[in-house]
Order: structure tokens, then C-alpha cells, then sequence
């Protein structure tokens, strides 16, 4: 039986355009993200210049260590995909081990942004109730580390189920799924970083 006759034995199935459902409803879902991070950011550039009180971006941001996160986010998008494409070539065991290296750097990211939040509120002085900037900032932010941390979560389940053997060759759709979340994630950190971060220094 083929890996795709499998896939459909499973449940996944295909649509009209010959795209496995699970994808389309994961880039249906990937979409609706889009808009909500994309109100999130664009109230952020609203908002963040009319801070009427506290610390400015500039007096905030620490560029070196959210430059270092930024890093090793990108390079779990490298190993996501060398994860993903183990799985299409069925090798479990290599899938298992770089997804589980994902995970472990999207958590030292996680790890980064906690560590910068408690040095914005401790040593800036910077809240959710201090400005415009801060409130509007902290929950973009903060939004992005939920979904991040949510990502660690589910590909920490997904490389336990290769572990056990319960994702093979025949479900590399699973896998593939749980990589096109952790991408958007990343991308989403690269337009925040890009040009809430790099952009503020650049004026």
C-alpha cells in the first residue's frame, strides 16, 4: 500500500486541489492567525509612538539577546524541516531526535523572552499599565510566546509518538502538520523582530 493510500486510510484524505484535509485545515487555521497577529501588530504601530508615560522602545530593548533568540528560532525551523523530511523518508528514529531539538530550542526561546519580560518590568520599569507601548507590546509579545510555547508542547507529543511508534513513514502527514505551525511561528517572530526591534534602532 502506498504512503498516500495509507494517509487516506487514516482518515486524512484528500480535497479537491489533491492537498491532504489535515494540511487544508491547517492552513485554513494558519490563515486566521495571519489576521489576528496582523491586528495585533498593526495596533502595536499604532500606539507605541503615543506612549504618554514611562520607558520609549529605545529605553527598553535590548537588541543583543533578542538578537541571540531570534537565532536559535530561526535554526529550529532548520531542524523542523530535517524533521519533517526524515519522516517523508522513514527514517523515525532521525525525525524523532530533530524534532525533540526543535522543541528543546523553542523553549530556550521561550526561556529568552521570560528573562527579557522580568528585565523590562525589574529594570525598566516597563508594565501592561505603564503606556500605550508597554500594554500593546506585552500582549503581541506575549501572544507569540503563548503560541510558541504551545508548539514545544505539541512537538514534544509529536517526537513521544514517533518514540512509541505510533507515527511512521505511512503518517509523515502528522509531522508535516505540526511543521507548518512551528514555520508561521518563526516567520511571525521574523516580522516582529524585523521591524519592531531591528526598525526602532534604525531610526
Amino acid at each position: 500500500m502506498s504512503v498516500h493510500a495509507e494517509a487516506i486510510e487514516e482518515g486524512h484524505g484528500t480535497g479537491s486541489l489533491g492537498v491532504p484535509n489535515l494540511k487544508l485545515a491547517m492552513w485554513a487555521f494558519l490563515g486566521s492567525e495571519c489576521m489576528f497577529f496582523g491586528s495585533l501588530i498593526g495596533t502595536y504601530f499604532f500606539y507605541h509612538d503615543h506612549s504618554l508615560a514611562g520607558p520609549l522602545p529605545k529605553d527598553v530593548f535590548s537588541i543583543g539577546i533578542t538578537s541571540i533568540s531570534t537565532f536559535l528560532l530561526l535554526m529550529s525551523s532548520l531542524t523542523m524541516a530535517l524533521g519533517v523530511d526524515a519522516m517523508r523518508r522513514g527514517k523515525a528514529l532521525r525525525s524523532r531526535n530533530f524534532v525533540w531539538g526543535t522543541a528543546l530550542l523553542g523553549l530556550t526561546f521561550v526561556g529568552f523572552q521570560v528573562f527579557e519580560f522580568h528585565h523590562f518590568v525589574t529594570e525598566k520599569g516597563l508594565t501592561l499599565a505603564t503606556s500605550l507601548f508597554g500594554s500593546s507590546f506585552y500582549v503581541m509579545t506575549g501572544f507569540h510566546g503563548a503560541h510558541v510555547t504551545v508548539g514545544v508542547i505539541w512537538l514534544s507529543i509529536v517526537g513521544w509518538m514517533i518514540h512509541k511508534g505510533h507515527f511512521g513513514q505511512e503518517k509523515a502527514i502528522n509531522v508535516e502538520v505540526s511543521g507548518l505551525y512551528w514555520h508561521f511561528v518563526d516567520i511571525v517572530w521574523i516580522v516582529i523582530f524585523t521591524f519592531v526591534y531591528l526598525l526602532e534602532f534604525a531610526k
